[in-house]
């Protein structure tokens, strides 16, 4: 299952309900690349800042792991993946069209990882794939920017969809 990682809140719930259920099903965090201190806390095992201003189209997805949920994500969450600005754009766009879903480009990272050669490398195994379409806090003047001016999803990573 792939969720959308920000301040830990979302991913910490999900894993939880999901480990305890079915405890061998991998729990992959979705982080921007331009927000990733997620990643880098998971690395270091301890919370790390951003290192400067964020700047990723992602708003919900820029806050930082908190004390409670840092635990949750160190633990029990298998994998965090980071995706650029591009591939969100991209991810939230196929969205918008195919599914006729409104998702915000936080809940795009999530859908961007799915696609992307990264999980396929690092996760070969995986038969099924399930992602948590979270957030409509979109400012749409943005948005419409955004979904304009992205690339098709298939350009993004080199298949049909």
């Amino acid at each position: 299952v792939i969720v959308p990682l920000g301040g830990g809140g979302l991913i910490s719930g999900v894993a939880t309900a999901i480990k305890g259920l079915l405890p061998n099903c991998k729990i992959i965090g979705a982080e921007p690349r331009n927000a990733d201190d997620a990643f880098r806390s998971k690395a270091a095992g301890r919370i790390l800042p951003h290192d400067g201003p964020v700047k990723t189209m992602a708003d919900g997805l820029k806050t930082i792991l908190g004390e409670h949920t840092f635990p949750i994500v160190a633990s029990i969450v298998d994998d965090i993946i980071l995706v650029d600005e591009d591939d969100i754009a991209s991810a939230t766009r196929a969205v918008w069209e195919r599914m006729k879903i409104a998702i915000e480009p936080s809940a795009g990272v999530g859908v961007a990882v799915a696609v992307s050669q990264e999980l396929k490398l690092k996760h070969p195994g995986l038969r099924r794939v399930g992602v948590i379409l979270c957030g409509g806090n979109s400012d749409l003047s943005v948005l419409s920017s955004i979904l304009a001016n992205a690339e098709p999803l298939e350009a993004r990573c080199g298949r049909t969809y």
